[in-house]
């Protein structure tokens, strides 16, 4: 089977850049001196030009992400800071079932 020819502008990044940016990433947002630990598109856009040189939009970076590198939107679990979680167990075992039964 033929291979149609690339239409199209060429990447900006090379498939060696995109390995340098793939283990940079991996290392982590705190290992590239971001307090936390969670990557947003700035700040994979400053990584990715800290480590090849090249500037990216915020499009571009996503398109890098869910397209080369074969990244997917991961979104931190929210919970409230004053969670009781024995509290919660107590309220599903007595309480739920009798507003459940109704009057």
């Amino acid at each position: 089977m033929r291979r149609r020819p690339a239409t199209g502008r060429p990447p900006k990044l090379d498939d060696a850049q995109v390995e340098r940016v793939r283990t940079a990433l991996e290392q982590g947002a705190r290992a590239h001196g971001f307090e936390a630990g969670l990557w947003t598109l700035e700040r994979v856009g400053q990584i990715v030009t800290r480590v090849t040189g090249v500037a990216l939009s915020k499009a571009s970076v996503w398109r890098l992400l869910t397209g080369r590198l074969v990244w997917s939107l991961q979104r931190p679990e929210q919970r409230a800071v004053g969670r009781d979680e024995s509290e919660i167990a107590r309220w599903i075992v007595h309480e739920w079932p009798r507003i459940k039964r109704g009057r």
